[in-house]
């Protein structure tokens, strides 16, 4: 069979209201050719139609790459997916209910690639109760189309009860035909992942396709000779794979990040010095950074989300403490220093790479001793929102898994909006000459991602913290437990919140270090 075909030839293979499954995290491992040629065909042609689209993770650049060669009216239907936010493009026709969009947790769909694989009744988990991803929720619904299709029996999760325990089982979409991206690969379909930063759930989305009929479709930076791949390097074997594309160079790269095409700090190939990183200017971003790191401790295994949290790992690694914990990614990485901004998902100087699936079995079952997450909306209970928010859809990632299953979290953010405000610091406090009118702090969210009342049935630990106050969560709720030198509770706090909030008997006064340009001199405990 002859298995290295043309972009074209693959494009082709996608028919009308097949489901595609596809690969790729942020812009990392993105079988970029092969979406770009499959935007062409339909342009072209109008056709495929109505695809139904099956991915596990956010896919795209914010911009034009991944996810968002789909965005045009026809050419997908219904999607299922953990991350919409990334592919700006879609949200037209997701909130005009063009395609019928479902948003379910990261890990429970890495597993789902699994569990088709397996010919299993699909996924079976703790992993969503009382977010909206649970039946008595939301179930999953990201739109009007996609709460009809739930209602007439075309959702995607039902709640079960299994010992008297009730539990989520989602329901599985085997592909028909699945993208998946390689760094080289040979002629019979052997791929191997030497310089993607990742290993993503490439076999297993190969598998749930292969497994149940249906086409395996490779890209690959490089087509090598045949018996030449190191087999400790092959993560999918040719037996999985029927066609392989090589990818144009410009379409063929590590990620879509920035101008560099390839970092090979992200594989492992080189390492860099932890000298040159430069520290962050203090200002608002180190003030909640050096608040989070006060809560690590030696030996800890941390996961850092997106945006505001990593910098938490600049402030380890001034601190001169980055070597005593162990930072990870969902995506698979442990050690080192995750990558900023949309190089999320790779990590400089990682020590290890792990599976998609393999981090979120150790993430579900609770390896995560302390995580840190965004928050785009905090209410009264303790409930969090990033998923759905403002008008925005993004969808909640990993969040839910890593959320509901970490020893301790510790959620982080600005106050309120920064737009237009002016906040100084002076001489260790700080002094808010402008506010902001933007309430983060809502009486109720407008989606619950994170659930606070599953957290104190189930015994987290949970932190809410902010530059000028930080809360707890408690029996009472959010509660109020340290205020920023300088920050009023009158003027600075509850003006900018939808709701009073608890007090703490022993309300306290923030770390003055944290707001002073030297280093803090942290200290860890065990």
């Amino acid at each position: 069979m002859r298995k290295v075909i043309s972009r074209q030839e693959a494009a082709a293979l996608v028919q009308d209201g097949m489901t595609l499954g596809m690969l790729g995290f942020v812009t990392l491992s993105v079988p970029e050719e092969l979406l770009v040629s499959l935007e062409e065909r339909f342009l072209a042609e109008g056709h495929p139609r109505d695809l139904n689209v099956f991915y596990t993770s956010a896919i795209g650049d914010g911009g034009e790459h991944g996810a968002n060669h789909l965005a045009h009216t026809g050419l997908v239907r219904r999607m299922v997916g953990a991350h919409v936010g990334l592919a700006p493009k879609l949200n037209p026709l997701i909130t005009d209910n063009q395609i019928e969009t479902f948003c379910a947790p990261q890990g429970v769909l890495v597993h789902m690639c699994r569990a088709m694989a397996g010919h299993k009744c699909g996924v079976i988990t703790h992993v969503g109760l009382k977010t909206f991803c649970d039946p008595e929720v939301e179930a999953c619904c990201f739109n009007d189309a996609a709460r009809k299709a739930h209602t007439e029996g075309r959702g995607i999760v039902q709640s079960i009860e299994i010992d008297g325990r009730r539990l989520l089982h989602y329901k599985l979409t085997p592909p028909d035909v699945c993208f998946i991206k390689a760094t080289y690969g040979d002629s019979r379909g052997n791929l191997s992942m030497e310089k993607e930063g990742l290993f993503l759930e490439q076999l297993e989305m190969a598998l749930a396709t292969k497994n149940n009929g249906g086409t395996v479709i490779a890209q690959v930076d490089t087509l090598v000779e045949d018996n030449t791949l190191d087999p400790r390097s092959v993560k999918v074997h040719g037996c999985f794979v029927d066609y392989v594309v090589v990818g144009r160079p410009e379409y063929s790269r590590q990620h879509y990040f920035d101008a560099i095409p390839y970092h090979p700090e992200w594989t492992g190939e080189v390492r860099v010095p932890m000298g040159a990183l430069e520290p962050m200017e203090l200002g608002i971003r180190k003030i909640i950074a050096r608040r989070g790191a006060m809560e690590l401790r030696r030996e800890c295994l941390v996961n850092l989300g997106f945006g505001m949290p990593d910098g938490v790992a600049s402030v380890a690694g001034e601190e001169g403490v980055a070597g005593e914990m162990t930072l990870s990614i969902e995506s698979g990485t442990l050690g080192g220093v995750p990558a900023p901004g949309n190089g999320c998902g790779a990590s400089a100087d990682v020590e290890a790479i792990v599976k998609h699936t393999e981090i979120f079995d150790g993430y579900d079952g609770g390896s995560i001793d302390i995580a840190y997450l965004g928050a785009a909306q905090i209410d009264r209970h303790g409930n969090v929102n990033v998923s759905k928010f403002a008008g925005r859809m993004t969808g909640p990632g990993g969040f839910i898994n890593i959320t509901q299953n970490a020893k301790k979290i510790c959620f982080m953010g600005t106050f309120s909006s920064v737009k237009d405000t002016d906040i100084r610091l002076e001489n260790g406090r700080l002094n808010i000459v402008k506010d902001s009118n933007v309430v983060k702090f809502v009486p109720e969210v407008e989606q619950i991602t994170f659930s606070g009342d599953y957290a104190r049935e189930t015994g987290q630990e949970v932190l809410y913290i902010t530059a000028r106050a930080v809360f707890r969560l408690t029996d009472q709720g959010l509660t109020l437990v340290e205020v920023a030198p300088g920050a009023e509770l009158e003027r600075d706090i509850y003006p900018l919140m939808g709701f009073r909030p608890a007090v703490a008997a022993d309300l306290k006064e923030m770390d003055p270090r944290i707001f002073r340009p030297e280093k803090m001199g942290l200290v860890l405990q065990d």
